[in-house]
């Protein structure tokens, strides 16, 4: 199947995943800051791998994945219904860490500017 098509696909399923996370789910597992950040579609759109991030500790991590697992038949029955393909691609949830990794990045070139921004200011006085 040609790429951009899966890569379409890929994105709608996207935008209805974080539709029904953000709007429809109420399980109390599942935290309010949760985000999809990547969905990739297999190429026989069997298979959907969506990535989630979680902004919080390491359990409420664990308790949305868990409350997107209970939930994985309702969000594709949702996906059906909103998106007209011949074969609903199954959810497969990953957590993503990316987001949080890339603040911890953010936090730790704040504080080498400011030591540095210390530093030019002790030897320049």
């Amino acid at each position: 199947m040609d790429n951009k098509r899966i890569n379409r696909i890929s994105e709608e399923v996207k935008k209805v995943v974080s539709d029904v996370i953000t709007n429809e789910l109420k399980d109390p597992r599942i935290s309010p800051m949760t985000s999809v950040t990547h969905v990739e579609v297999t190429r026989d759109l069997r298979y959907a791998k969506i990535y989630v991030s979680v902004l919080g500790e390491e359990i409420e991590k664990e308790s949305t994945l868990e409350g997107l697992e209970n939930s994985k038949g309702f969000i594709r029955k949702e996906i059906g219904d909103r998106i007209d393909l011949r074969y609903v691609p199954e959810p497969i949830f990953h957590i993503d860490d990316s987001i949080e990794h890339s603040i911890y990045i953010s936090k730790l070139i704040e504080k080498v500017n400011e030591q540095d921004e210390k530093k030019r200011r002790g030897t320049d006085e």
